[in-house]
């Protein structure tokens, strides 16, 4: 197992700061591991000690592996991007704009155009989340839906559109409609899809939609930081929903989630296994929401997330599967990176530029809260300050 010294010092230092329980950090290139390290404990006031081969929610890094399955199948011809969602899936069409309050009965109205496969994937749907969204957090407690994460069907009409397609970006449920159209695209349940097709062919052996026993005799606790310290969470997802979606319902490993970040890195293919066509992977890197921009979005829901702001004051796109930054991150990422992460602080990021990718994985609430910012922003420094600099840009 390849280690960097600077870079275990970096998070050893963090864990002894109190910034998170435990975490396992793997840096990559497109020829494989460059450094792999776990550094404190699975669950606070245990024995047991964080190990590499760890087992992590992944929840929205569930995402760009969602929208990497819908790319299997337009590069197979089978969906366009351009695709009307309620073409594929007629419970879309019953969604409409939520247009404000009269009291306490919302009012709604037609959306001005359809929305599309590529509105879901770059989340210019309409569709937001209840934790960053006040309007959809109200409506959730007004008509007593369960929420997206308990994986029931009956979600699904509990979170209309806030706006017109296209016409902004927000954060939300969009992924979680696009692992449904995939379903209805090839004829089966996303599970079996993504086993066959991604997680299979890349080796993914550590990543399921649901915990089997080696698994989850490897599972990390969940984690809530407060005044008194760390107390542990029951935040494991139901085992049989109505589906599993596609914006959170996967576990799995550090060093898992680098190998698709590898597949990525290396243009589409990875061990011999091809995955995406050269232009599904340009869809992956470039800006996909044109003028409009990642903008910054305040917590609905203090207990899950702060605010989503990464790299306050930089430009950020979306691509068809994940953030943008348009320019370069002083001693970090450079301009034209991508990446994102899940709401129990897992972070990725991939650099085509440095052809690097990086991943840290915890598991602490809430999301974005100082102590996991600091320990990500502690990794990604240590991996621009140790990794000898690279000089060799991924394959398009």
């Amino acid at each position: 197992m390849p280690e960097i010294a600077g870079i275990s010092r970096a998070l050893d230092a963090q864990v002894a700061a109190g910034a998170t329980v435990g975490c396992v950090a793997v840096v990559v290139d497109a020829d494989g591991v460059l450094h792999e390290s776990a550094h404190g404990l699975r669950a606070a006031g245990g024995a047991a000690r964080m190990t590499t081969d760890s087992v992590f929610r992944l929840f929205s890094m569930t995402k760009a592996i969602g929208s990497v399955a819908a790319l299997r199948l337009v590069d197979e011809g089978l969906l366009s991007l351009d695709d009307a969602v309620a073409d594929i899936l007629p419970e879309f069409a019953r969604l409409q704009v939520f247009d404000g309050w009269d009291g306490d009965a919302p009012r709604y109205r037609a959306p001005a155009r359809p929305v599309t496969v590529r509105h879901l994937m770059t989340h210019t749907s309409g569709l937001v989340y209840d934790i960053w969204n006040a309007d959809q957090s109200r409506l959730i407690d007004v008509t007593g839906a369960p929420r997206m994460s308990h994986g029931r069907r009956a979600s699904l009409p509990a979170f209309p559109l806030h706006f017109d397609p296209g016409a902004r970006w927000e954060y939300g449920v969009s992924t979680d409609w696009l692992g449904l159209v995939v379903e209805e695209i090839a004829g089966e349940r996303i599970e079996g899809f993504l086993k066959r097709e991604i997680l299979g062919p890349l080796g993914m052996g550590s990543t399921d939609v649901t915990f089997s026993p080696d698994m989850t005799a490897r599972k990390v606790a969940v984690h809530a930081a407060g005044p008194e310290g760390w107390r542990i969470l029951d935040a494991d997802l139901p085992p049989t929903p109505d589906f599993f979606g596609m914006g959170h319902a996967l576990n799995g490993s550090g060093g898992d989630y680098a190998r698709f970040l590898r597949m990525i890195l290396r243009g589409g293919e990875l061990d011999g296994a091809r995955i995406l066509g050269p232009d599904s992977i340009l869809g992956l890197r470039e800006n996909a929401i044109g003028d409009l921009r990642v903008e910054p979005a305040a917590s609905a829901r203090p207990e899950y997330g702060g605010g989503i702001e990464f790299f306050p004051g930089v430009e950020k796109t979306w691509t068809l599967a994940f953030m943008r930054n348009e320019q370069a991150i002083p001693g970090m990422r450079n301009a034209g990176s991508i990446g994102w992460a899940g709401v129990m602080n897992t972070h990725y990021w991939i650099d085509p530029t440095a052809g690097l990718a990086g991943v840290l994985m915890m598991q602490q609430l809430p999301f974005l809260d100082a102590g996991a910012v600091a320990a990500y922003e502690a990794f990604e420094r240590a991996v621009y300050a140790h990794v000898p600099a690279r000089t060799v840009v991924a394959a398009a």
